[in-house]
C-alpha cells in the first residue's frame, strides 16, 4: 500500500509580496506525489515547472519533458498542480516553480522519496540440536530509513543484536538472535519484524521461521486388543517420533525368533491365530543419527477352557471356606463354656468356721446360732 504524500511545510516567496508558494512533499517508493505550485496575483505570465536536474517539465501547462509518469492536473491562475506516479529515488529532489514577470519569481518543491523494507529474509545459522542454542539472522537489505528489526516468540519479544550499512540513499540492516531449544520447540515459530516510516502507520513487514529441532527418537507399542485369546489376530504398533524420523522399525521378541506367521511391515506387527507358544516379550527399536529407542510388549495368550475350568472351581473353594470358618467357631465356642464350667467349682468357708476344730465353744455357739457371736461373714476361695 502507498501512503498519501505527506505536506511537511510552505515555503513562501521572498518579500512581503511574494507571488509564488510551494509544499514540500514525503512520498513512498512506488507510491504517487502531487507537487503544487500556488500562484499570487497572476497577470497570465509564463509558468515553468522544473525537475531537480533543473529540466523543464512544463511550460505554461505544456508537457516539455516526455516521462508520462507526470501528469499536469491543474492549471489556473491561484494554482499549479503536477502529479508524479511510480515515484524513484531519483525522483528525489528539489522542484522549482518559476513565475516570469517583471520580476523572476521562484520556490522550491522539496519531494523526499522512502523506501519501505520488503519482508524480511530469515536464515539460521546451523542445524538445531535439543540441548543446544540456535542462532537465527534477519536481513532487509534495502530501506529508507534504515529499519527497525524485531524478533517474537510465542508473542514475547526476543533481544537481538542489530546493525546497518547505508548503500548510497538506502540501508542494509541485519539483526541476529540466540536462544537454547528443546524437542519441545520443533514447528515452533519466531518473527522477524521490519518497520520504518514508509509503510502506513501500526503496518510492518514479517517474515515467520519454523524451528527446525532434530532430537532422538521415542518408541511405544499400542496393542489392537486389551486381552487376546487362542485364536486370535492380534496387530501391534510401534509409535515412534524423532527427528530426522526413524525411517527402519526392527522387530523381536526376546532371544527367540518371531513366529513364522508373524507379519512386521515397518511400524505394525501382525500376530494372526495366536497360539501359547506365542507368549514372550515382543520389542520394536528405532535410531536417528542422535540415539536409539526401544519399546517392549509382554504378550500373554489365554486358553479359553482353562478360564471356563477356573471360573467353575471357585464356588466349590469358597463354600470349602464357609464350612472351615463354621467349624472353627463352633470349638471356641465349646473351649470357652469348659472354661467357665471349671471357673465357677470350689468351696465356701465362713470365717467362724475356720477355727472350730480349735475352740470348741465357738464351734457349739457357730452351730447353735447364739446372739452372742457376730455374723458369719462368707468368702470365696
Amino acid at each position: 500500500l502507498t501512503p498519501a504524500p505527506h505536506l511537511s511545510c510552505l515555503c513562501p516567496g521572498p518579500g512581503a509580496g511574494q507571488e509564488v508558494q510551494t509544499e514540500n512533499v514525503t512520498v513512498a517508493e512506488g507510491g504517487v506525489a502531487e507537487i503544487t505550485c500556488r500562484l499570487h496575483q497572476y497577470d497570465g505570465s509564463i509558468v515553468v515547472i522544473q525537475n531537480p536536474a533543473r529540466q523543464t517539465l512544463f511550460f505554461n501547462g505544456t508537457r516539455a519533458l516526455k516521462d508520462e509518469r507526470f501528469q499536469l492536473e491543474e492549471f489556473s491562475p491561484r494554482r499549479v498542480r503536477i502529479r508524479l506516479s511510480d515515484a524513484r529515488l531519483e525522483d528525489e529532489g528539489g522542484y522549482f516553480c518559476q513565475l516570469y514577470t517583471e520580476d523572476t519569481h521562484h520556490q522550491i518543491a522539496t519531494l523526499t522519496v522512502l523506501v519501505a523494507p520488503e519482508n524480511p529474509v530469515v536464515e539460521v545459522r546451523e542445524q538445531a540440536v535439543e540441548g543446544g542454542e540456535v542462532e537465527l539472522s534477519c536481513l532487509v537489505p534495502r530501506s529508507r530509513p534504515a529499519a527497525v528489526l524485531r524478533w517474537y516468540r510465542d508473542r514475547k519479544e526476543l533481544k537481538g543484536v542489530s546493525s546497518g550499512q547505508e548503500n548510497g540513499k538506502v540501508w542494509s540492516v541485519a539483526s541476529t538472535v540466540r536462544f537454547r531449544v528443546d524437542r519441545k520447540d520443533d514447528g515452533g515459530i519466531v518473527i522477524c519484524e521490519a518497520q520504518n516510516q514508509a509503510l502506513p502507520a501500526g503496518h510492518s513487514k514479517q517474515t515467520q521461521y519454523v524451528l527446525d529441532v532434530q532430537y532422538s527418537p521415542t518408541a511405544r507399542i499400542h496393542a489392537s486388543q486389551a486381552v487376546v485369546r487362542e485364536g486370535d489376530t492380534l496387530v501391534l504398533t510401534c509409535a515412534v517420533s524423532g527427528n530426522p524420523r526413524p525411517n527402519q522399525i526392527r522387530w523381536n521378541r526376546g532371544n527367540e525368533s518371531l513366529p513364522e506367521r508373524a507379519e512386521a511391515v515397518g511400524e505394525t506387527l501382525t500376530l494372526p491365530g495366536l497360539v501359547s507358544a506365542d507368549n514372550g516379550t515382543y520389542t520394536c527399536e528405532a535410531s536417528n543419527k542422535h540415539g536409539h529407542a526401544r519399546a517392549l510388549y509382554v504378550l500373554v495368550v489365554y486358553d479359553p477352557g482353562a478360564v471356563v475350568e477356573a471360573q467353575t472351581s471357585v464356588p466349590y473353594a469358597i463354600v470349602g471356606g464357609i464350612l472351615a470358618l463354621l467349624v472353627f467357631l463352633i470349638i471356641c465356642v465349646l473351649v470357652g463354656m469348659v472354661w467357665c464350667s471349671v471357673r465357677q467349682k470350689g468351696s465356701y468357708l465362713t470365717h467362724e468356721a475356720s477355727g472350730l476344730d480349735e475352740q470348741g465353744e465357738a464351734r457349739e455357739a457357730f452351730l447353735n446360732g447364739s446372739d452372742g457371736h457376730k455374723r458369719k461373714e462368707e468368702f470365696f476361695i
